[in-house]
């Protein structure tokens, strides 16, 4: 979920990959060490580090991605030990190490700042597996036990910012705005990639429908804080947006919408609830495939991937339930039909034909030698950004870190 903004390093992307199992886009960096033993199902421990608990969006897509692996592999509640609400610092640690000490053969932690201490608890507990969800490090760190895991959430978000996108061309048709006054605001998180990526293919795919869309960004600095979300996009409306995105993990952006009667997509979980008038949908993970993935590794003695992301083609992202009250006509049939293109390959959110940086293309600034782009430039190629394309050796968390022109980001 969180992540600095961080570069890879040319060597990280030259080391050696192999596949575990049939994990579709996984892949895992080859390792002198042989495949660990193999643990019975009825007796495998599952550890499962958390940044909050149900009462967050983020944090309750993760547990019920652990739900549905314990369902699906039909392990007892007592099999899988959870630690909610860990900060990310040295109680990260101490929960891995306490999981560790209690038989935990694997131990999940779902935040980024929570990485650095996995990753040392890792070096300690050579027997156990450990799998940090959105970190950078997996592949650099020489470690056969510590793993990187990430969804295409990127896609998702496409597909959310489509369903965006054909609200403000209703908008503009029924006269309620301007073609020039299609502004988007956006509450994101944190300055980070992963945050940048998000919104940069939410607002890609609106204006892939609505070409005079434009997108302001607003930070709150946090990944959770209700009050600030609801602050900030309200600050958004305030400032003419005519429709709101988000990369934070509350209701408080809905809630601020539903009250200004702005119309509004989320993030994690469907905001309908919350905003009845206003929500249009939400991108969400599906985190219950790499869960059942990486702990069926572990039940069939194979080794798990270095760097794991799935998106659509797996069912790994999704968009929630569309609001049949809010959302503009046709938009279901032409989800249903990204979505495919998606899952099929012959759509790349991040086209590089779709955008610009600063009046140029992708290619034209690693050709000129662009710092960002040049330490990028693996992921520029066939056209597109290979946004956590481990199936041609890129890492799982998201890496796309330009501002592309039509969005303006604002630091409070």
């Amino acid at each position: 979920m969180k992540k600095l903004l961080a570069f890879v390093l040319a060597a990280m992307m030259a080391v050696a990959m192999c596949a575990c199992g049939s994990s579709g886009g996984a892949e895992s960096t080859e390792s002198a060490q042989a495949a660990p033993e193999a643990v019975d199902a009825g007796s495998i421990k599952v550890g499962v580090i958390l940044i909050g608990d149900e009462n967050e969006g983020y944090t309750e897509s993760h547990i019920k991605g652990i739900e549905e692996m314990k369902k699906n592999l039909g392990l007892t509640d007592d099999q899988v030990i959870y630690k909610y609400n860990i900060p990310e610092d040295e109680q990260c640690y101490d929960a891995a190490v306490d999981l560790a000490d209690q038989g935990c053969n694997i131990i999940f932690a779902n935040s980024f700042g929570h990485e650095a201490y996995m990753q040392q608890a890792a070096g300690e507990f050579p027997d156990v597996q450990f799998c940090h969800a959105t970190g950078t490090n997996a592949a650099a760190s020489g470690l056969p036990n510590f793993h990187n895991y990430f969804d295409n959430i990127f896609e998702a978000r496409y597909v959310s910012g489509v369903v965006a996108g054909l609200k403000l061309n209703e908008m503009i048709e029924a006269g309620t705005i301007k073609a020039e006054e299609a502004k988007i605001g956006y509450v994101g998180a944190y300055p980070y990639a992963e945050v940048i990526s998000g919104f940069t293919s939410f607002y890609l795919g609106a204006k892939s429908m609505c070409p005079t869309a434009t997108m302001e960004v607003r930070y709150t600095n946090s990944w959770f804080d209700i009050a600030a979300e609801k602050e900030c996009a309200q600050s958004l409306i305030a400032d003419k947006c005519v429709l709101i995105g988000q990369h934070a993990d509350s209701t408080g952006a809905p809630s601020g919408c539903e009250e200004k009667g702005v119309p509004c997509v989320g993030y994690n979980v469907d905001m309908i609830p919350t905003a009845p008038n206003t929500a249009l949908t939400s991108s969400t993970n599906n985190w219950g495939p790499y869960y059942e993935y990486a702990v069926n590794c572990i039940i069939n003695g194979e080794t798990i991937a270095t760097d794991y992301s799935l998106g659509y083609a797996d069912k790994a992202v999704a968009i929630t339930e569309l609001n049949e009250k809010t959302i503009a006509k046709g938009t279901a049939e032409k989800v249903a039909e990204v979505e495919q293109a998606i899952a099929d390959g012959t759509l790349h959110p991040f086209d590089t034909t779709t955008f610009t940086v600063g009046g140029k293309s992708l290619e034209d600034l690693v050709g000129e030698g662009d710092e960002t782009a040049t330490g990028l430039a693996d992921y520029i190629a066939d056209g597109y950004f290979h946004e956590s394309d481990v199936a041609n050796g890129m890492i799982s968390a998201p890496q796309f870190a330009f501002i592309i022109d039509g969005i303006q980001t604002v630091t409070e």
